[in-house]
């Protein structure tokens, strides 16, 4: 299969040094892209400002914003099987930009926020055949949020995850599926999760 990763975070910029983004560490899809390779696909990662190493054998494309995350997943996934989209998107960006770099001044600023691009639901909105697993990183009710977001972004199955992810080798996650039932469970190192998880979209979402 030829398979769309997203990885990693994005950055919404206040000016042209500070910006907004999370602690997104892009190890848990840098560890798919690389079971992925390893299970014989072919993998186009996609993947935002993270310090790791791109896995051997994985095309790469390189984005900061959510805007650049958009035009390069829009772009590639129609050549593409499906996708495993990881990436921890910046929900909102800064309504204007600041040329340059802001001064201080000693006063407070008020920054007004717009909500970003909603990437994989626009790449639900176009799948067609192809097949779309989601992740979702909650800290409240934890399935009812994972089941919406499946749902507006018209995944096959979505991997709950909680924020103990952040920034950690292991991980645990439990995969929902569009009846919200519980399709499978992994836990341990995320290289180890990344394995288990590829078997699973292969025989179960991919195969069907």
């Amino acid at each position: 299969m030829k398979i769309l990763i997203t990885a990693g975070p994005t950055r919404e910029y206040v000016d042209d040094v500070r910006f907004l983004s999370n602690a997104s560490s892009g190890r848990m899809g840098y560890a798919i892209a690389a079971a992925a390779v390893a299970a014989g696909h072919d993998v186009i990662l996609v993947t935002g400002p993270v310090d790791l190493p791109v896995p051997e054998g994985v095309k790469v494309t390189h984005i900061e914003t959510t805007d650049e995350l958009r035009m390069s997943c829009l772009e590639l996934f129609p050549a593409c099987d499906g996708v495993i989209a990881t990436a921890a998107v910046c929900d909102y960006r800064p309504a204007r930009r600041v040329v340059g770099k802001m001064t201080k001044t000693g006063e407070p600023i008020v920054l007004q926020l717009v909500e970003t691009s909603d990437v994989l639901a626009e790449l639900g909105e176009q799948k067609g055949d192809r097949w779309v697993v989601g992740f979702a990183l909650e800290s409240q009710d934890p399935r009812t949020n994972a089941m919406r977001k499946l749902r507006m972004k018209n995944c096959d199955c979505i991997v709950l995850n909680d924020t103990s992810a952040i920034s950690s080798l292991e991980n645990t996650v439990e995969v929902l599926s569009p009846e919200a039932a519980t399709i499978a469970e992994f836990g341990g190192l995320k290289t180890d999760i990344a394995r288990q998880l590829i078997t699973f979209i292969q025989t179960k979402i991919a195969g069907r």
